[in-house]
C-alpha cells in the first residue's frame, strides 16, 4: 500500500506529460518557457487572484514575499509552532525573528486568541517590531483569515497565508491562495497539486507587489537581468515542471472532490477509534493529510506497520523546540496544545486513488488497538 500513489496518477496523464515535454524539448526553452505564463494565469483564474508568479520551490513562495515587503533584522513575524519548519525558516533567512504561537487543539492551526497574546507580548517587550503574520493552513484546511486579518488590521501587519498544503481547498467560498493580499503555494510532488521535482507559485492581488516578486525572482534585475534594482534569488520555475503541472490541473478539481470522498469515508470508519480532524463550518480542505490523534500512537503505528500500511508524523517536534531555533529562548511547555497534539498526531494513507478496502482495512486495524 502506498501512502501516497503518485503512480495512479500518472497513469491517468502520461500521455499528456509526455506530450508537454516534448513541445519544451522542440522550442528549446527550458527556463521561464511559454509553460510558465500559461500556468500561472491558469492558476490564478483557479485560486480568483490577478497576479501569479511561478517560483522554484515551495520555500521561496514564502521568502520572495517576506523579501518583498523588506523584512529583516529587528522585525517580528508570526508564526505557528505546529508546522514544517519551512514556514518558519523563510521567516529567519531573511534575518527576521520567526514568533512562535499556539495552536487551535482542533484545527491544529494557529489558534488567534494566542496570537493576539503574541502580539501583545512582543510589543510589550520593545525588543522587536511586529512586521507581520504568516498563518499555515495545515495538512489542507485553512487558518481563521477572518480573526487572523482582524489582529493583523489592528497592529498594522502584513498578512502572508502559507498555503503550501491547502491549494484546492476553500474558505466560505474563497480559494486557498486568495485568503490574503499575498500567499504562497508548494508544488512538491507530495502535495495536492504536485510537480515532478520542486515548484511553487505566489499569488497577490497588489501589482507593487508584483513587480518587487518578479525582480526578487531574477537577482533582483531591473529593467533587464544585468540591471540590479535589489538583492534577489534565482527563483524561477523550470519549463517542464509547468508542463506537469498543466497537465495535473486538468484533472485536478475532479481529485479534490476524490478527496472529499476518501476524507468522509474514513470519518465514517474511524468513529470512536481515534480523534478525526474537524473541519470548520464554511471551510472545504485540500486533504493534503489525514491526521488524526491517539494516545497511544505508537502501539497503533506500530501495528500498522506489521500489517504493511505507512504511516507519517506530521510533526513529531514542535519548532519552538527544534535546535535550530535554541538560540530564542523557548522551552518545553512554552506551548502546551502544540505539545501534546506532537505526542499524539499521526497521518494515514491519504490520496485520490485509495482503495475503500483498504481504508476499511486500516480502520480495522486501528479500531483493534483499545
Amino acid at each position: 500500500m502506498q501512502f501516497i500513489d503518485l503512480a495512479a496518477q500518472q497513469k491517468r496523464i502520461r500521455a499528456q506529460i509526455e506530450a508537454g515535454f516534448r513541445k519544451i524539448l522542440d522550442h528549446g526553452q527550458y527556463i521561464l518557457g511559454p509553460e510558465i505564463q500559461e500556468i500561472e494565469q491558469k492558476l490564478a483564474a483557479y485560486v480568483g487572484m490577478p497576479h501569479a508568479v511561478s517560483v522554484a520551490s515551495g520555500t521561496d513562495a514564502l521568502l520572495m514575499p517576506l523579501m518583498a515587503e523588506k523584512t529583516g533584522p529587528g522585525d517580528a513575524v508570526f508564526v505557528p509552532t505546529f508546522t514544517f519548519i519551512a514556514s518558519a525558516g523563510a521567516v529567519a533567512l531573511t534575518g527576521a525573528t520567526p514568533v512562535f504561537v499556539d495552536i487551535d487543539p482542533e484545527t491544529f492551526n494557529i489558534d488567534p486568541a494566542s496570537l493576539e497574546k503574541a502580539v501583545q507580548k512582543t510589543i510589550a517587550a520593545k525588543k522587536l517590531t511586529p512586521r507581520g503574520i504568516m498563518p499555515v493552513d495545515l495538512f489542507g484546511q485553512p487558518a481563521d483569515y477572518k480573526a487572523i486579518q482582524a489582529i493583523a488590521d489592528k497592529h498594522r501587519l502584513f498578512v502572508l497565508e502559507d498555503a503550501a498544503q491547502s491549494f484546492g481547498s476553500s474558505q466560505e467560498g474563497r480559494k486557498a491562495g486568495a485568503l490574503a493580499r499575498v500567499a504562497g503555494t508548494s508544488f512538491f510532488p507530495a502535495k495536492p497539486l504536485g510537480c515532478y521535482g520542486d515548484g511553487g507559485m505566489i499569488f497577490t492581488s497588489d501589482k507593487d507587489t508584483l513587480e518587487r516578486l518578479l525582480s526578487i525572482r531574477v537577482h533582483g534585475q531591473g529593467a533587464d537581468k544585468y540591471t540590479n534594482v535589489r538583492v534577489g534569488i534565482n527563483g524561477r520555475m523550470d519549463s517542464l515542471q509547468a508542463a506537469v503541472l498543466l497537465a495535473k490541473m486538468e484533472i485536478f478539481p475532479e481529485e479534490i472532490g476524490m478527496r472529499q470522498e476518501a476524507a468522509a469515508r474514513y470519518d465514517q470508519l474511524l468513529v470512536g477509534a481515534v480523534k478525526t480532524p474537524r473541519i470548520l463550518p464554511g471551510n472545504v480542505s485540500a486533504w493534503a493529510q489525514y491526521s488524526v490523534l491517539h494516545p497511544r500512537r505508537d502501539e497503533v503505528i506500530r501495528r500498522l506497520r506489521e500489517n504493511g500500511i505507512p504511516t507519517a508524523i506530521y510533526y513529531p517536534i514542535p519548532l519552538h523546540l527544534q535546535e535550530a531555533f535554541s538560540h530564542l529562548g523557548y522551552r518545553e511547555g512554552d506551548f502546551p496544545v502544540a505539545e501534546r497534539i506532537a505526542g499524539e498526531i499521526f497521518s494515514l494513507p491519504m490520496h485520490p486513488y485509495i482503495e475503500k478496502a483498504d481504508q476499511e482495512r486500516i480502520a480495522a486495524i486501528i479500531s483493534s488497538c483499545k
